[in-house]
């Protein structure tokens, strides 16, 4: 009987060594001496303080930042609870949500007057994006600049600075890093 076991025993210890050991710590060794930031969570300091992961959204609330998409994870922006709403189009719940984030975005935003884009209305699947389209911010930039007691030309060419181009200018859509471009404003327009 062990003349069978003892073949299959030994394959299992073997390829448990090699890919549960071998292989992620090979992985990750090569990850931290080629892509040292982005394998450390791509973390942000300011002044040697860690303030955010420019790969997880955090809530802004003050009228001095932009704020992200609405999020589902948790009570908000919870990296613990990521995962969308997965309410249905015709579910209640998701239109009464909506009409609330319209409501506020229009009480928080009065000088805008346009469409409101629809990533400030609608959270993402993971309900921690921390990017917005550059459209969003365009619509909150009245408010920011207001708030901080800047021109909304200074503000529109933070954000274009700002916008990143689809990866490899094919996959996915311009964007804009919120917590980077909050930490941007503050570095050239420091609040009042």
């Amino acid at each position: 009987m062990w003349q069978q076991l003892l073949p299959g025993l030994r394959i299992t210890v073997f390829f448990t060594v090699l890919c549960g050991l071998v292989y992620p710590l090979a992985i990750s060794g090569i990850c931290q001496l080629v892509f040292p930031h982005q394998a450390n969570g791509s973390l942000i300091p300011v002044n040697g303080n860690l303030v955010g992961s420019e790969l997880i959204a955090q809530g802004f609330t003050r009228p001095e930042y932009f704020q992200p998409r609405p999020s589902a994870a948790g009570n908000g922006y919870d990296p613990t609870a990521s995962g969308g709403s997965n309410y249905g189009p015709t579910n209640k719940k998701l239109i009464d949500r909506v009409q609330a984030s319209v409501e506020q975005f229009r009480k928080d935003n009065p000088d805008y007057h346009g469409a409101i884009p629809a990533d400030l209305l609608t959270a993402s699947g993971s309900g921690l994006d921390p990017h917005l389209s550059p459209d969003s911010a365009l619509a909150q930039a009245p408010r920011v600049a207001k708030a901080r007691g800047v021109a909304l030309e200074r503000i529109n060419t933070l954000i274009a600075s700002l916008t990143e181009a689809p990866d490899l200018s094919v996959l996915g859509e311009p964007r804009v890093n919120v917590l980077k471009l909050n930490l941007a404003l503050d570095r050239q327009f420091p609040r009042r």
